[in-house]
């Protein structure tokens, strides 16, 4: 059994004695190479002597991993006294039943019989047991040998070629990595004084619209405690039967109510209900030049719920908000939803084909959009934007939220596309089919596109939910055919699967890296499962049909849409 892949330094630890002479038995793979090198072992199975190298990788090669062998001292009470034989015992690897017997030298080809009346009728063929006899001592076989040694050697010297490109290679990446780092350090500092202008920016805008929240403060508790006063003064008047005192005190607390201090406190309030978004400057070359290099600060009318959502331990049910309004067909379905400020949020009715806003103080619906298709999901973009899945379009629409809802933009997927969840600048979006995720700009230009496993041990059925892990390095799924979530890599491979949640659907993360995910039964509830996948516990249940959920940081209180006309409000203080 001949040993790819070897030279003569690999052979010098197994040499032992000068010659072929010195020793009784020699190595039969090393000897068809011309190397005399003595045996160390036997294999039964093969009948052959060993060297050490050699009886080493007969251990671990898997054609013969699985063979008898012995060593040094017992391999001559194993071997069998070989005759010369014509026989031919190796099967044609098309047709594994038949034994190779024939040589065609027109088309240089071994054939068993079957080869032989198939495809070679007309050919002049030779019989192997007729032609083999005298073979070892013949010039061909010297010559393989002669050509298998060349083609070793040749071998060799490309590993040595390839040795030194690797460490040129190496030597090129370090003299690489420090004009990098080099540079890096230039644009840091660079960066580090842009941030500091931008960050003061910043705090004197912040500072002015908490002089006006205090303001308001100031007004509203000298209000109240006005109002107190004369609420104490009638009580006491009318104790003491001093009705002059009561009427003047009567009319003076009627002045009072007719003051408009407490709604113009709460128009100052609403002018600060707004947050500074940060714009990121994608041109490179031009940030150590340019003033604005780094990025500006940009108002907002709404504030955009922070990714950053504390651990939930418990969450107790609050009350119920009627989301069908008078134009709706059918019973509503919310298969996704977002905070937009603390007191909005807007829900996407896949029944009755409409994105609807709710005013959560309230408790009403104050505006819908009717949509071509069935929506999907929703996730939040900077500037007052969302993204909106719609899966029978296979498309993303982009929609404004300053104002009224209405299209920005749209863009086609070449998929189902089910989930969405954005992360600076890019969308990234989970198709049910073909089965993957798409990794968009906000144009709809595909980054990267993530197949997702389908093999007998993992197969993604109805893919439905993504959210990417706190450390980006990882996105979870929730698959709604295979009842559970999977945590794949961003090369696609599966890192975590977690099998024992009955129809999985929308899903949060939480601060500490876990998950909060949506069981969507009649009797449903809310499961909170570790980054890792190992560990799980209910939060809440008696929820029925629960499909999305989004978050109010202000409020600290989980909405929950689901099959049905009610969006259930959760509050996790």
């Amino acid at each position: 059994m001949a040993v790819s892949g070897r030279n003569v330094a690999d052979f010098q630890s197994s040499i032992s004695k000068g010659s072929a002479q010195d020793f009784d038995h020699g190595c039969e793979p090393c000897l068809a190479i011309g190397q005399q090198i003595e045996a160390h072992g036997f294999c039964v199975d093969c009948q052959e002597y060993l060297c050490k190298n050699c009886f080493a990788y007969h251990q671990r090669t898997k054609a013969s991993k699985h063979h008898q062998l012995v060593n040094k001292n017992n391999m001559d009470k194993h071997a069998v006294i070989k005759m010369e034989s014509n026989e031919c015992t190796e099967k044609c690897q098309v047709h594994k039943k038949e034994v190779i017997k024939f040589f065609c030298p027109k088309h240089e080809a071994l054939c068993c019989n079957d080869c032989i009346v198939l495809n070679h009728r007309a050919c002049d063929i030779d019989y192997i047991p007729d032609k083999c006899a005298g073979s070892g001592d013949s010039a061909e076989f010297r010559e393989v040998l002669r050509e298998l040694d060349q083609k070793v050697n040749e071998a060799d010297n490309i590993i040595k070629h390839a040795s030194r490109r690797e460490k040129e290679l190496d030597s090129c990446y370090d003299k690489l990595f420090k004009v990098i780092s080099m540079f890096r350090k230039e644009i840091n500092d660079r960066l580090d004084q842009l941030q500091k202008q931008i960050q003061t920016d910043a705090d004197k805008k912040i500072s002015t619209h908490k002089q006006m929240v205090k303001k308001v403060l100031e007004t509203c508790e000298t209000t109240s405690s006005d109002i107190k006063q004369l609420q104490s003064r009638l009580q006491d008047y009318k104790a003491s039967q001093q009705n002059g005192q009561l009427y003047i005190t009567m009319k003076q607390a009627k002045s009072k109510l007719k003051s408009d201090e407490i709604k113009e406190a709460d128009r100052s309030l609403e002018k600060t209900n707004i947050q500074y978004t940060f714009d990121r400057n994608q041109d490179l070359t031009n940030m150590l030049s340019r003033e604005d290099a780094f990025g500006k600060l940009t108002l907002s009318s709404s504030v955009v719920t922070s990714n950053e959502i504390k651990p939930i331990d418990k969450l107790t049910q609050k009350e119920n908000i009627n989301i069908k309004t008078k134009s709706d067909r059918h019973q509503c379905c919310i298969t996704g939803c977002v905070a937009l400020s603390s007191n909005k949020i807007v829900a996407a009715d896949s029944n009755n084909v409409k994105l609807k806003v709710v005013d959560i103080k309230n408790k009403t619906i104050i505006e819908e959009t009717t949509l071509p298709s069935e929506p999907w999901d929703i996730a939040v973009m900077p500037q007052d934007h969302i993204a909106v899945t719609m899966p029978e379009e296979k498309e993303i629409h982009i929609m404004t939220t300053s104002g009224k809802l209405s299209a920005v933009r749209k863009f086609p997927v070449k998929g189902e596309c089910r989930g969405v969840v954005y992360h600076q600048g890019h969308l990234y979006l989970v198709c049910s089919y073909p089965k993957c995720v798409f990794i968009t700009d906000t144009e709809g230009n595909v980054q990267n596109t993530i197949l997702l496993p389908c093999n007998k041990m993992h197969v993604f059925n109805n893919p439905w939910y993504l959210l990417l892990s706190k450390d980006l390095r990882h996105i979870f799924i929730s698959d709604y055919g295979i009842d559970g979530v999977v945590s794949i890599t961003l090369q696609g491979d599966i890192s975590a699967e977690y099998e024992y949640v009955e129809n999985p659907r929308g899903m949060m993360m939480l601060g500490d890296g876990s998950l909060l995910m949506c069981r969507c039964r009649k009797s449903g509830s809310l499961y909170r499962i570790s980054g890792d996948l190992k560990r799980s516990r209910t939060v809440i249940d008696d929820l029925s049909y629960p499909r999305s959920m989004c978050y109010n940081r202000d409020q600290h209180e989980v909405y929950v849409g689901c099959l049905g006309d009610q969006m259930i409000v959760l509050s996790a203080k």
